[in-house]
């Protein structure tokens, strides 16, 4: 698979592409700023852009703001954002975004886990989700008062629920709370019906209840 490395400092770009090469990804480009990233995903139509949040010239939103163009342009293209800190309303705009597959959220320092940063541009790349524990945290601490989507869900299905927002699978999940895979997926069957997701491929329901989960959308 194809994809681009967007981050501006050099020492960390010359990381990413390494692991992305020992993970089975062809890096066909890498760049330090927005405006090149760009070029660069119309240019080589990659499975993934790996983007750093802050970039040249402001080192502000750069990353955000050409993420979601990625989106609207490239839908094939999944994006997994990097942050140096907890910016949880740069997550919240790329989670609000029309295309709801293929999205990740993680801070640099996740990087040095290399096994665990290879699963995730992995899942990511195959139209998954992977959101760091900190960003999740910080987005539920975001859903005010108000109607509840998710009211109808149990203590259980809820910690099953962001165990699945940060990209955890069946098995990650079961180990996490000590219980059996047959229970998760009993669990994550209650999550779909309870929240009236349509009928539909399972990974993509998965998807659509994280969103659900985080947006704060009824």
């Amino acid at each position: 698979m194809r994809a681009v490395i967007a981050e501006d400092s050099v020492l960390l770009r010359i990381g990413l592409v390494k692991v992305l090469e020992m993970a089975g990804f062809e890096v066909a480009a890498e760049t330090g700023d927005a405006e090149t990233l760009l070029a660069a995903v119309d240019e080589h139509r990659p499975q993934l852009a790996l983007v750093d949040v802050r970039m040249p010239p402001g080192f502000t939103d750069e990353g955000v703001r050409a993420a979601l163009m990625i989106r609207q342009q490239s839908p094939d293209t999944a994006v997994l954002l990097l942050s140096q800190f907890v910016e949880e309303r740069y997550a919240a705009d790329l989670l609000a975004a029309p295309s709801s597959s293929g999205i990740g959220y993680l801070l640099k320092q996740r990087v040095a886990d290399v096994e665990e940063f290879i699963e995730a541009l992995r899942r990511v790349a195959a139209g998954g989700t992977a959101l760091d524990p900190q960003v999740v945290a910080q987005l539920l601490l975001r859903r005010g008062g108000g109607p509840d989507p998710l009211e109808r869900l149990t203590p259980r299905e809820r910690e099953v629920l962001a165990l699945m927002a940060e990209g955890r699978s069946n098995t990650g999940i079961a180990t996490e709370l000590v219980v059996s895979e047959s229970a998760v997926a009993k669990h994550i069957n209650n999550i779909f019906a309870k929240l009236d997701l349509p009928v539909a491929d399972g990974d993509h329901r998965r998807v659509l209840a994280v969103l659900r989960f985080l947006d704060g959308t009824p």
